[in-house]
């Protein structure tokens, strides 16, 4: 592995705190403390750039900046806080304050997790951290055992997705900072719940970005959709590089975080000899080794592409899992009938068979959209590598007005499709709120102080949707209504179809967990009758077999069950019980020789021998 460097301020009781930043082209640095008490620390040059020095004065809570050259003055790159937001001091944190009560909890394995991915600032009305704890024991009531949350670095002002962060070491002061978060995982670990934390490796936001002040931080040899690509392969790279891998250890070590969500990975631009990925889960393999824990790294990309979770030994950098687009994209043109921009490639019901089977669509084929061809084969991959989903924060915050499959698709259709997604054999992942079909949108904002930028990002946006045929106006991403308007409203308990579609959900999730017990995509068979518009998936590892008909269709669809099995139905989604049309309770019923599917419905049947 290469150059590993501590970095920002490491205080101490004994000593006090220690700083050290990388600038290889300053010719001084220095420490300017303002608050509690001032000093000027002139630091030490070392090598490769590095400059050090130990303050007696700095403790938790001391506000300082680092001096260039004797007159440029700036956060640190590494900043642990930022209470004061992206311009002003940064802030000493004392990590080994914090008193952990987790001692005797171990990660999950990537089988056992069913994550709940969240947006600290509009999942509660309060729009923190503490907020999300008070909601805790629904999530456990649901059965999720992992949330996922967007990226918590510290951001320009209160409101933004997390993308846009500008100094990824420091946890958002209006989310509760980086004890706020501490006491979240803590709870969460508590209560059994694994925590998966959104990084952002690719880019850094614009404002408030002073990193070119320190060193080459970007490298001209490439761009990204986000300007400057990230120096992780040109002269200097080894401390770029090393900065990003203290980031993540301080996540895993310091903040017990259990997984990272690495985001848009193939925009981490790297021709070196060993992948900045690689070379990542190594340093991630050795803190296992150091504490004992076991941590997960799960790759965001759109490349369809093994390499990024295939062992080293078989040319691939060891991740351990990655989401998985095709699986979406099949399932959200096939119920809404959209083909525009990236929706042009799927929409076909063998789309959604083969990644059932396959894993991705695109393993080696030509895509029309790209105009190349696209993937490779992932069937020989275990399905607990791939993260899938119906609904993120991508595919309904990227659309012009944010709309959640609930606008767009009927009750009974919102279930089969949870059913698609929680009885398949990869890992499930659901976007807050969909559990009980939140009618809020979730919607693309920010509150940048630069006028500038905030009419550079109205504009993108607008040329972002170019390529679909959405009708309306776009909300206005600075406005606080836009961010408003995107707080979940939790109004399951008042509202009784909204209650029978959470029951469903929970029932579903059930079910994975006591029959679906790690399953395989060796161990299922699907097809889908053209005739009927029924989607036929047989878990057949199961014990007893498990079988799931998905009717697709507006249409009521009759089956002949011709296999002579005796089976008995689990869950039929069109029962009243779940808001549906059929009078009668279905669950544990015998099942006839003949079925009939309701429109727009489920039936899951056991094999009773």
């Amino acid at each position: 592995m290469g150059i590993i460097r501590e970095i920002g301020a490491s205080f101490s009781a004994d000593k006090g705190t220690v700083f050290t930043v990388w600038a290889p082209r300053a010719t001084s640095v220095e420490v300017v403390l303002q608050a509690p008490e001032k000093e000027v620390l002139a630091l030490q040059r070392e090598a490769y750039g590095y400059w050090t020095g130990l303050s007696e004065k700095a403790g938790p809570g001391s506000r300082y900046f680092f001096r260039l050259n004797n007159e440029l003055q700036r956060p640190d790159p590494a900043s642990l806080s930022q209470p004061e937001g992206v311009h002003k001091a940064s802030e000493v944190i004392d990590h080994f304050a914090f008193s952990w009560t987790d001692h005797n909890w171990k990660n999950l394995p990537l089988e056992q997790l069913i994550i709940y991915e969240l947006h600290v600032g509009t999942f509660s009305e309060e729009g923190t951290f503490a907020g999300i704890i008070k909601k805790l024991p629904e999530l456990k009531d649901l059965g999720i055992t992992a949330i996922e949350l967007m990226p918590v670095a510290q951001f320009p002002g209160n409101r933004n997705w997390g993308y846009d962060g500008i100094y990824p070491f420091a946890v958002q002061g209006s989310y509760g900072g980086p004890d706020g978060l501490k006491k979240l995982v803590d709870a969460c670990h508590n209560a059994g719940l694994a925590v998966v934390l959104d990084v952002v490796y690719n880019h850094m936001g614009p404002e408030g970005n002073y990193l070119n002040d320190y060193g080459p931080y970007f490298t001209s040899k490439y761009n990204t959709p986000w300007g400057a690509a990230l120096n992780f392969d040109d002269a200097h790279s080894d401390h770029v590089r090393n900065f990003f891998f203290q980031n993540a250890l301080m996540w895993l070590r310091d903040y017990h975080i259990d997984a990272l969500r690495l985001d848009a990975v193939h925009a981490i631009l790297d021709t070196g000899a060993k992948h900045f990925l690689q070379e990542l889960q190594e340093h991630v393999n050795q803190l296992e080794e150091q504490t004992g824990r076991y941590y997960t790294l799960i790759a965001e990309t759109d490349l369809n592409d093994v390499r990024l979770i295939n062992p080293v030994s078989e040319g691939g950098y060891g991740l351990a899992a990655q989401w998985m687009d095709d699986f979406h994209h099949a399932i959200h043109t096939l119920v809404t009938g959209e083909k525009d921009g990236y929706y042009a490639d799927f929409g076909k019901p063998e789309h959604l068979v083969k990644t059932l089977k396959h894993s991705f669509i695109y393993n080696g084929i030509y895509s029309e959209y790209r105009k190349r061809t696209i993937g490779s084969d992932a069937t020989a991959n275990p399905a607990r590598q791939f993260v899938v989903c119906s609904q993120n924060h991508d595919q309904v915050g990227n659309r012009m007005l944010g709309e959640r499959l609930t606008k767009l698709v009927s009750f009974e259709m919102l279930k089969v499709i949870a059913g698609l997604v929680i009885l398949s054999p990869y890992t499930p992942m659901l976007f807050m709120g969909e559990e009980y079909g939140e009618e809020n949108p979730f919607l693309f904002f920010v509150s940048h102080t630069d006028k500038d930028l905030v009419e550079a990002v109205r504009k993108g946006r607008k040329e972002e949707f170019a390529a679909f045929a959405w009708q309306g106006e776009a909300p206005d991403p600075q406005s606080e209504k836009t961010f408003k308007h995107s707080r979940l409203q939790h109004s399951y308990k008042q509202n009784e179809k909204q209650n029978q579609l959470r029951e469903y959900y929970k029932t579903l999730i059930q079910l994975r967990k006591t029959i679906l017990i790690n399953p395989g995509k060796e161990q299922l068979e699907v097809y889908f009758n053209d005739s009927e518009t029924v989607l036929y998936l047989t878990h057949t590892g199961s014990s007893p077999k498990l079988r799931c008909l998905f009717n697709i269709s507006k249409q009521p669809q009759s089956i002949t069950m011709d296999d002579n099995r005796n089976w008995r139905i689990l869950l039929n989604s069109a029962d009243a019980k779940w808001g549906g049309s059929e009078k009668g309770n279905y669950t544990s019923s015998e099942a006839q020789q003949t079925l009939t599917l309701q429109p727009e419905s489920l039936i899951i049947l056991q094999n009773k021998v």
